[in-house]
C-alpha cells in the first residue's frame, strides 16, 4: 500500500481483485463499487472476464474467481451481506468494459468480452435486487479509478482509446485523409 498526494492509503487494484476497506483506493475490464454510507465502508472489485467455469463455487478459496466479474461481485456481496448491510443501504457503480480490441468490432455478431462484461455485471446484480446508481460503461476506452470507499465517491479518468472515428475507417474502408481533406 502506498500514499497519496494527501497523505491517504492507496491500494493499486489489479484485474481478478477485489478490496473492501474504509480506506481510499485506486483501481481500473470492468470495476463494481458498492459503498454502505451506515458503515462508512466500500469495496471495489476489477473482472477481467464475465463468468467463472466453476458454477456455484464463488468462494474465497477459488484461487482463479475474483478474476470473474459474477464471482467478484459474489463475494463482495457476500462480505457486505456478513457485515448485516441490506441490499438496500448498498450504492452500486459500475465502471469499463470498453471494446478495447478492435478485433471485436471487425467480426460481425461477435459480443466483445467488455461488452459480455458489462451484461453479466447487470444482469447478476439485478438478479440480486441491487440498483446500479451510476455507471460509466462501453466505449473505446479504458478508464481509471479512484474509488473513496468510505465516502462512496468515485473519480473517473477515461484514458485515449481507439477512436470511434479510427474504428469507422476501419471498418468501411475510408481513407484517413480523403482527397482534398487535410
Amino acid at each position: 500500500m502506498s500514499r497519496g498526494n494527501n497523505g491517504t492509503p492507496v491500494v493499486y487494484l489489479k484485474a481478478g481483485e477485489l478490496h473492501v476497506t474504509d480506506q481510499p483506493v485506486l483501481g481500473s475490464c470492468l470495476s463494481v463499487t458498492m459503498h454502505s454510507s451506515r458503515l462508512g465502508i466500500g469495496g471495489i472489485c476489477h473482472g477481467l472476464l464475465p463468468e467463472c467455469g466453476k458454477k456455484n463455487s464463488c468462494t474465497r478459496e477459488c484461487p482463479d474467481g475474483l478474476r470473474y466479474v459474477d464471482c467478484s461481485i459474489r463475494q463482495m456481496t457476500g462480505i457486505f451481506d456478513k457485515a448485516g448491510v441490506k441490499r438496500s443501504d448498498i450504492e452500486v457503480k459500475c465502471f469499463g468494459g470498453a471494446d478495447m480490441f478492435p478485433r471485436s468490432i471487425e467480426k460481425p455478431g461477435l459480443i466483445s468480452v467488455g461488452r459480455q462484461n458489462i451484461m453479466t455485471a447487470e444482469a447478476l446484480l439485478k438478479q440480486e435486487g441491487f440498483a446500479i446508481a451510476r455507471q460509466d460503461v462501453g466505449g473505446l476506452g479504458g478508464r481509471k479509478l479512484l474509488f473513496y470507499p468510505h465516502t462512496g465517491e468515485v473519480l473517473l479518468q477515461r484514458l485515449e482509446g481507439v477512436r470511434e472515428a479510427d474504428v469507422r475507417r476501419k471498418q468501411y474502408g475510408v481513407p484517413r485523409h480523403p482527397a482534398g481533406m487535410r
